[in-house]
């Protein structure tokens, strides 16, 4: 059987600038977390700033693939009779999404696991793990979306996503229990929050496959628009909302830490207009970096 990909759909010039629209407000929302993101690491103690790094290189690498986006939805398609006709350009209005997801969904996995309770070599096999798993369920949706009949076989778009799915499923049964388990290690609030950004995460993950299959099902400007708009407010939820609830988690675990004498942030934490812990340095005077604050990193 034979599908249509939503790149060649004719679109309206309502629908075009729907599109036109979506990507330039996530564009611009990606690019105000990295920002954000940038001038507030110093808040966080270097044992969860991993997590501020990776959502820095997300948002980051995200905002670059959005104006690759922009520029082919702006370059893709020809205005003629009232309407936009795709021209071989806007083949590749989706596939930049694809590249972005296959560096930005290990990263997301990292970000989350940094600030859990888990260390040393659980921490380290089940990064790796969930990276792997990531990395897989990207490129096998890729495969089935962009190259095998660019999308155009509802064969290979089955085949690949249900692969891809088995990867899907994986990161679902190794981070759950692992993000509940560190969940009540931690202080109530601190924990909250935590289980509410990996349920933030994973909710936004079943966008992606739903998606996926619009394709096999719907054709037409409006499924395009819906195809476009869906996949960039799950990734303005995914990595900028999510982004900032792991920051969050991160500096009330900096300030727990300073407040048993660990080695803290670089600047006073503050949390909902509420001062968690002021200003200390990176360290007191006498206290060790080493050995042990290494350790518990998992390095």
């Amino acid at each position: 059987m034979t599908g249509t990909p939503p790149e060649t759909a004719v679109l309206s010039s309502n629908q075009y600038d729907l599109i036109f629209y979506a990507v330039v407000v996530t564009a611009f929302a990606l690019f105000a977390s990295f920002l954000h993101s940038v001038c507030t690491k110093g808040e966080v103690s270097s044992r969860y700033r991993p997590a501020v790094l990776a959502s820095m290189c997300i948002t980051a690498i995200a905002t670059l693939s959005y104006a690759v986006i922009l520029l082919k939805v702006d370059t893709g398609y020809t205005f003629a009779g009232g309407r936009y006709l795709p021209n071989p350009g806007a083949l590749f209005s989706i596939s930049p999404r694809y590249f972005d997801w296959t560096v930005t969904v290990p990263l997301l996995t990292i970000e989350l696991l940094a600030v859990t309770t888990l260390v040393g070599k659980k921490l380290s096999t089940l990064r790796a793990s969930t990276i792997a798993a990531s990395f897989l369920m990207i490129i096998t949706g890729y495969l089935g979306s962009q190259v095998f009949d660019h999308g155009g076989s509802t064969g290979w778009l089955w085949l690949w996503w249900a692969i891809s799915m088995v990867f899907f499923i994986y990161l679902y049964v190794a981070l759950v229990p692992a993000v509940l388990k560190s969940a009540k290690e931690l202080p109530e609030v601190t924990g909250r929050t935590l289980v509410l950004a990996m349920t933030v995460l994973l909710s936004t993950f079943v966008v992606y496959p739903i998606v996926y299959l619009i394709p096999i099902f719907f054709h037409g400007g409006w499924w395009t628009v819906v195809i476009q708009l869906a996949f960039s407010a799950a990734d303005i939820i995914a990595k900028v909302g999510f982004g900032a609830l792991i920051h969050k988690v991160a500096k009330m675990r900096t300030a727990a830490d300073m407040a048993e004498g660990l080695p803290g942030s670089d600047e006073p934490i503050w949390v909902n207009d509420e001062l968690l812990s002021p200003h200390r340095g990176v360290q007191d005077a006498g206290t060790e970096t080493d050995g042990t604050h290494r350790t518990r990193r998992g390095l």
